[in-house]
């Protein structure tokens, strides 16, 4: 199957909504944006500030009008709130291979169950609609939670390319890259990852 740029992909279960992000979803991220500037620390494109933010927000629709990126708003169905971002990037359909980066969520939302129920649904939909062979991950190294929470989901690490880039501030960091083959999903990380998927947890507003 192709990926339609054009078309709005909404992807769904009992827990959680991906929906493509739009210009307009800019208020419902910018309090993550003023009040926890720490969720960027290991981004390779910032979004804390307000005008941070909308160039975050350019970027991924740029990179959507591109046909580069397909970037999604995550709302958490069970607290009824805008709970952060993430997308799929470097899509490179001809070699059937795309990469899934760029989440984050409010420091509320960490730790509930709403990753799991995101990368299952983003997992889902790129191997069982897009039948895509490869799907890519890469982090900072040092970003020791992130790695820790792509293994759980069942990625195998590859390697790291060494000062490939830059840290927010302005040092040169390594980054981890780890994947997942469609062979694995099929096999056996589709069943076990739906099965740690668990509820999400309801936090008071």
């Amino acid at each position: 199957m192709d990926f339609d740029f054009s078309t709005d992909y909404r992807l769904e279960n009992n827990y959680v909504v991906l929906e493509p992000l739009q210009e307009n979803h800019f208020k419902d991220l910018l309090p993550f944006s003023l009040q926890e500037p720490e969720i960027w620390t290991y981004s390779l494109v910032q979004a804390s500030t307000e005008p941070n933010l909308r160039n975050y927000i350019d970027i991924a629709l740029k990179g959507r009008e591109n046909q580069k990126e397909y970037p999604f708003i995550v709302y958490d169905k069970i607290n009824n709130r805008y709970a952060g971002s993430t997308r799929f990037y470097d899509i490179q359909l001809k070699s059937s291979s795309l990469q899934l980066g760029f989440t984050w969520y409010g420091n509320q939302f960490q730790k509930t169950g709403l990753n799991r129920h995101c990368k299952f649904l983003l997992l889902e939909f790129a191997f069982d609609t897009l039948e895509i062979e490869r799907v890519e991950f890469r982090a900072d190294n040092d970003n020791k939670r992130s790695i820790e929470a792509m293994k759980k989901i069942g990625c195998t690490k590859e390697g790291i390319l060494r000062s490939n880039g830059y840290k927010a501030n302005g040092t040169r960091r390594d980054s981890i890259v780890l994947s997942i083959l469609k062979t694995e999903w099929i096999d056996h990380l589709k069943k076990e990852l739906k099965q740690k998927c668990q509820p999400i947890l309801a936090f008071s507003k």
